[in-house]
């Protein structure tokens, strides 16, 4: 018989401390001239109202679980180990309603008996996950966490809706959490967050849920994604201004001060929007939307990976992260970024 071991022997800690940064994305590239053939788009309105040129989609045989065991294989690598305490799958495209998909890929990583448990919350799927993952650390319950957000969002979307199929691409990233002080590089700090449950038709699924299950072909429709766009745009732009505001007020930080704001990749007009309302740069607004388009819970992993690989995220730099998602929800925290953290994508 396996029995769990940890990966060290927890104690309450002051804070987590991020040590792992992995990603993956699936090799097929979809362009928008693809969608522009067959819906009533262009190119250069995807372009000039989201900010995508392209987007990953992964085949039909492969899973969320399959892009997020990439992705944590990668973060584990990147933090040197090979045991974490815990997995965190945050996700809005699980591989079933039942079970989770986390046993699965803690399982395919080699580690079969850890605590693994999905989280939904949308877009901001990921800054929940981190903040709970903290949470298990500085209680003494983890030594160290493995945090995930993966997304096959072309599972969910209607290929017939110019409104929604444009937007979304596959993806997944991960991080690897230990036990820290709070006052060293890749500390987390606090963590603002909320969510404001009476906006949740804004992005939902109608069918397929115990509210509305549906078993037939007739509402097929009803089991994708449907978003009320400008209602979301509204929103997301206040909500994400305000909610990174107290981040930074809660880490003692003054907005001016942030070196670099990690927006989550849902409209490049939204980031443009919300690093105005702020008075940052956009030079300190780093973005990989063009390439990837909206990956939902693995858009903030993915771009921290892919800041970090191109040098916009520098050792020690104040970095704030920011999100904005289905139900509605929103959450933000901070950190110093690490020195010597070699992602992996």
């Amino acid at each position: 018989m396996i029995f769990a071991r940890r990966s060290t022997t927890p104690s309450p800690a002051h804070a987590a401390r991020l040590i792992g940064l992995g990603a993956y994305l699936p090799p097929k590239k979809v362009p928008n001239a693809d969608f522009a053939a067959r819906l009533d788009t262009t190119d250069e309105w995807i372009r000039t109202r989201i900010g995508i040129a392209e987007r990953h989609i992964a085949d039909p045989a492969t899973a969320t679980s399959d892009l997020a065991v990439e992705a944590g294989r990668r973060a584990m690598k990147s933090a040197q180990v090979e045991y974490v305490d815990a997995v965190i799958l945050a996700t809005a495209t699980p591989d079933h309603h039942v079970p989770g998909t986390a046993p699965l890929v803690a399982d395919q990583l080699g580690l079969p008996q850890v605590c693994a448990f999905d989280l939904g919350a949308g877009c901001s799927g990921f800054v929940y996950a981190t903040t709970v993952a903290a949470g298990l650390i500085h209680a003494g319950t983890a030594g160290t966490v493995l945090v995930i957000g993966a997304e096959k969002m072309s599972a969910v979307v209607d290929p017939a809706d110019r409104s929604t199929a444009p937007i979304f691409g596959d993806g997944a990233g991960a991080v690897v959490l230990t036990a820290g002080q709070a006052d060293e590089p890749g500390a987390l700090g606090p963590t603002a967050w909320g969510s404001e449950g009476k906006h949740a038709d804004a992005i939902c699924i109608p069918a397929g849920g115990s509210r509305r299950p549906s078993r037939t072909v007739d509402d097929l429709k009803n089991q994708y994604v449907h978003m009320k766009g400008n209602e979301v745009f509204r929103h997301a732009v206040r909500r994400i201004t305000h909610v990174t505001q107290e981040a930074a007020a809660a880490a003692g930080w003054r907005i001016q001060d942030v070196d670099r704001l990690i927006v989550h990749q849902a409209n490049a007009r939204i980031s443009a929007a919300v690093a105005d309302a702020l008075g940052i740069p956009p030079e300190r607004v780093p973005a990989n939307i063009t390439h990837v388009g909206n990956t939902s819970a693995a858009s903030i992993p993915l771009l921290l990976s892919h800041a970090a690989i191109d040098g916009r995220l520098k050792a020690r730099q104040r970095v704030l992260v920011t999100s904005f998602g289905a139900g509605f929800t929103w959450a933000a925290t901070t950190l110093l970024w690490p020195v010597d953290l070699q992602a992996l994508v």
